[in-house]
């Protein structure tokens, strides 16, 4: 999907910000919230912003992709792992806000892909996030970006996504 084409399935969605329905319309389920592997808090509501820390792509208490991009990790395989960070994400938001009604829209996530020196395609893994994320909120979803190739990321995860809401 090009960057700046988002599905508009889910803008009804936004009338209700019923969005868990439409994450179980797409067969996915939050997962329970990872916790945090060092001293921080997994998510900061400031005034009508929730700030969730960087999701490492954990599921089922595992990581899903170690290591560089792309000689550990296919870029289609790390955009899995990105969507993982977006459920971990929302899931984050919702023990912070008891639900994730309150999100008025997505402001920016960052993506941080642990590359091998001479990939430069990080912003092809941070659609994974992008697109689960239009995909999700419809219109509400789309949001600015930065992805950035690092040399490392903890626990030797392949990517790292932090996210800013917009709460109503």
């Amino acid at each position: 999907m090009p960057d700046n084409q988002y599905p508009s399935q889910n803008r009804g969605a936004k009338a209700a910000n019923n969005w868990e329905a439409a994450i179980e319309k797409l067969g996915l389920k939050l997962p329970e919230p990872v916790k945090p592997v060092a001293s921080y808090v997994p998510a900061r509501r400031v005034g009508n912003l929730l700030y969730i820390s960087g999701q490492l792509p954990m599921q089922n208490g595992a990581m899903m992709a170690t290591g560089k991009v792309p000689s550990a990790n296919s870029i289609e395989s790390t955009q899995q792992a990105a969507r993982q960070c977006v459920l971990n994400a929302l899931a984050a938001a919702k023990a912070e806000l008891g639900n994730l009604s309150a999100i008025e829209s997505v402001v920016r996530i960052g993506v941080f892909v642990q590359s091998d020196d001479t990939f430069a395609e990080q912003h092809k893994v941070a659609n994974g996030a992008s697109d689960l994320l239009a995909e999700i909120f419809g219109e509400a979803g789309r949001h600015a970006r930065a992805a950035v190739g690092v040399n490392a990321l903890p626990l030797n995860a392949a990517v790292e996504v932090e996210f800013l809401f917009a709460l109503s």
